[in-house]
């Protein structure tokens, strides 16, 4: 029996339609990025967007924006308004598996391999925001809850979390 292969890379321009496609299947039109806001985020910061893939097939993803703020709330931080790569926080704005290969490990393996590649672009933490199930998976992470957020991106209450780093 023949091992999977996985990996996790960062995003390039090809990736885009499996990526706005796991991100619809995963947050819905109401609270998913649009397929143009995820092509600004592989255009500005694709050392921020990291792929994983099963057999060379994209299975999920996580993106992120980058900026000297610390106010989560602002959703033009979304389209990349503000953005700056040396800003000294790194701003998480999708965590997704496709619904088929989920629980299976690989958000896990992507985020791991985020907070390290966040350490390597030298910034001062990773910010999130999350709905309140999800707390505790991030806090497995290192991640410290905030308090609730100032968004109301889809008109959902979300939670703000944050992991301090120590940049390398």
């Amino acid at each position: 029996m023949r091992t999977p292969h996985f990996i996790i890379r960062q995003v390039l321009p090809a990736d885009l339609d499996r990526c706005a496609e796991i991100e619809a299947a995963c947050y819905g039109p109401e609270e998913g990025a649009t397929r143009e806001r995820i092509a600004t985020r592989i255009e500005l910061f694709p050392q921020g967007f990291l792929v994983a893939l099963l057999d060379g097939q994209i299975v999920g993803f996580i993106n992120s924006g980058s900026t000297s703020k610390d106010d989560l709330s602002d959703e033009s931080l979304k389209d990349m308004a503000g953005h700056e790569a040396d800003g000294q926080n790194i701003i998480i704005f999708s965590l997704a598996v496709h619904p088929h290969f989920q629980k299976q490990g690989f958000a896990a393996q992507l985020m791991r391999c985020f907070i390290e590649r966040a350490g390597q672009l030298g910034k001062a933490q990773i910010l999130l925001m999350c709905k309140a199930p999800l707390i505790p998976y991030y806090q497995r992470f290192g991640f410290v809850y905030r308090g609730e957020s100032n968004s109301t991106h889809g008109g959902l209450r979300w939670y703000e979390m944050a992991l301090p780093l120590v940049p390398l």
